[in-house]
């Protein structure tokens, strides 16, 4: 079970997480829009990043959604189109993602985070079978051609209650070793 207190906060941490770490180069932020999932699934980009953060309460997984098309390819390889546009956005989830995690780890010391793995924006489809107590649908524009969407899903294993409270902006992150 997850409070309506930890749904706002996981809310709050992503949209700034989003806001700020999911940016091409040139742009101080990409807009953060909650959409439902039925509009959600309309608008499915056909690939996908996945990455999860974990503690020994909750499982929360992050989709990102895009296309590899010529708007998404400019707005993030901009001129250097050597590296392929999959690399680019792991970066930036991976980035997005950390900034969430150390925001979560101030409420759960356990956590522990994946690399980002590329899968088809049709696993989405089967978010059901994890019975999820909860999941948020995101529309990312960064530009006026480039659009991104993102899934996230929590699934708690027991009790999550928490308040996110003041957020303070964080460095590039720091590399963590166990």
């Amino acid at each position: 079970m997850i409070t309506e207190d930890a749904t706002r906060s996981i809310e709050q941490i992503f949209e700034q997480a989003a806001g700020s770490r999911l940016c091409p180069r040139g742009y101080a932020a990409v807009e953060v829009t909650q959409i439902d999932m039925a509009r959600h699934r309309e608008m499915l980009q056909p690939h996908a990043l996945v990455l999860t953060i974990s503690s020994l309460t909750f499982r929360l997984l992050f989709v990102l959604h895009y296309a590899d098309d010529e708007a998404t390819r400019a707005c993030y390889l901009g001129t250097d189109r050597d590296q392929p546009l999959s690399d680019v956005l792991m970066e930036l989830v991976n980035l997005c993602c950390g900034s969430m995690n150390q925001q979560l780890v101030v409420h759960f010391p356990d956590l522990g985070m994946s690399t980002p793995y590329a899968l088809s924006s049709r696993c989405i489809d089967f978010i059901g079978e994890l019975k999820p107590d909860h999941v948020w649908a995101y529309e990312l524009r960064a530009g006026e051609a480039a659009r991104l969407g993102v899934t996230l899903c929590v699934c708690a294993k027991a009790a999550v209650d928490f308040t996110a409270g003041d957020m303070a902006e964080q460095g590039e992150g720091e590399l963590e070793l166990f």
